[in-house]
């Protein structure tokens, strides 16, 4: 049986420190690309790849780890810049239950 899992405190883990958190070592090693992604991107080699690869990570998921990183930095400062107001926590959280309940695909 697996244990259940606390969203709020998980999600506070990951934030605070994704290397000590509770993410698995494979979701870790996709974690720093992201950082690198964010920070780093004009220097990403294949050597940057070799890692997410010994991972378990394959082309498809690296290239759809790179497209959201990027679609959430542009929506980001979309939002930042248009002046749109940030969602309040209990807006979050509700939004994340919908995903949670009935995942990201709306019918």
């Amino acid at each position: 049986m697996t244990p259940e899992i606390n969203g709020e405190e998980f999600v506070a883990g990951v934030i605070a420190d994704p290397e000590s958190s509770a993410l698995s070592e494979k979701e870790k090693a996709l974690f720093r690309f992201v950082d690198k992604v964010n920070h780093d991107s004009p220097r990403i080699t294949a050597e940057d790849m070799k890692p997410l690869y010994a991972a378990g990570w394959d082309d498809e998921a690296i290239y759809y780890t790179i497209t959201v990183c990027a679609l959430f930095n542009f929506y980001n400062r979309w939002v930042d810049a248009s002046g749109v107001h940030a969602l309040s926590d209990a807006a979050h959280r509700q939004g994340g239950l919908r995903s949670a309940n009935t995942g990201y695909v709306r019918k």
